[in-house]
């Protein structure tokens, strides 16, 4: 309207009420994914507690799961199938814990952790997927790419366990440079040589998933930057 006044808004203040959307959004993102996880834990437990009531065979577990599937499936749908009701109780047992269910992982992260045998192994990936926020995809690239097993081919399990507890401060750069790097992401052809150009431009357009490979410590300046060591370029 005519006599309205045009009001120019601080910056900041729009970019706090952003902020304030933003974050209330992932928050409750985050609850509903929670949720659902915990409804999957106390799905396994209830499966679990059933299971060591029934009969002591080995196949009985198989059979109560398919039979519960074939009950339930129809009327909630796929997300209640055979495999995800013995990923419930896999979880569960697991996990045995409830209070150790962490709020920031989402149920397609506890399905990859849950496959993992080794112990050890499965606490690496716990911390370093916490402590770097890592989504569902780049937790599974990092299992599948083999990162715990490249850090232990230059470090002893019980340095790389520290670090990704955040226990000590890594002491050298082998400690947290992967070696050899897995650049799959790429979409290179496998060759035995490259010219630069090349690489660059690959890495530029998929530079999210270079610097994930990469790991902590590292950020993108510029494509091409100049820098001056001891007067060599």
């Amino acid at each position: 309207m005519e006599n309205e006044k045009i009001i120019h808004l601080n910056n900041n203040f729009v970019s706090d009420v952003r902020n304030i959307i933003a974050t209330s959004r992932n928050i409750a993102i985050r609850s509903v994914n929670f949720e659902r996880v915990m409804m999957y834990w106390k799905l396994g437990e209830r499966i679990f507690v059933e299971e060591q009531q029934g009969e002591q065979r080995a196949e009985y577990g198989s059979y109560l799961i398919r039979n519960l599937a074939a009950s339930i499936e129809p009327e909630f749908g796929s997300g209640f199938s055979y495999r995800q009701l013995a990923f419930c109780r896999q979880f569960y047992r697991t996990y045995p814990i409830a209070n150790a269910v962490r709020s920031q992982f989402n149920w397609m992260q506890y399905r990859l952790l849950i496959q993992i045998d080794d112990n050890d192994k499965r606490e690496y990936y716990e911390h370093e997927a916490l402590h770097n926020g890592w989504t569902g995809r780049e937790m599974e690239r990092q299992i599948n790419s083999g990162l715990y097993e490249r850090l232990l081919m230059s470090n002893d399990k019980k340095s790389v366990l520290e670090v990704a507890r955040r226990e000590r401060i890594p002491e050298n750069p082998a400690e947290i440079i992967k070696d050899p790097m897995v650049l799959e992401f790429l979409g290179l052809n496998r060759d035995s040589s490259y010219y630069e150009k090349d690489m660059e431009s690959a890495m530029i357009s998929n530079l999210q998933a270079f610097l994930l490979e990469l790991g902590n410590g590292f950020s993108f300046v510029a494509r091409q930057k100049r820098i001056l060591l001891e007067d060599d370029e």
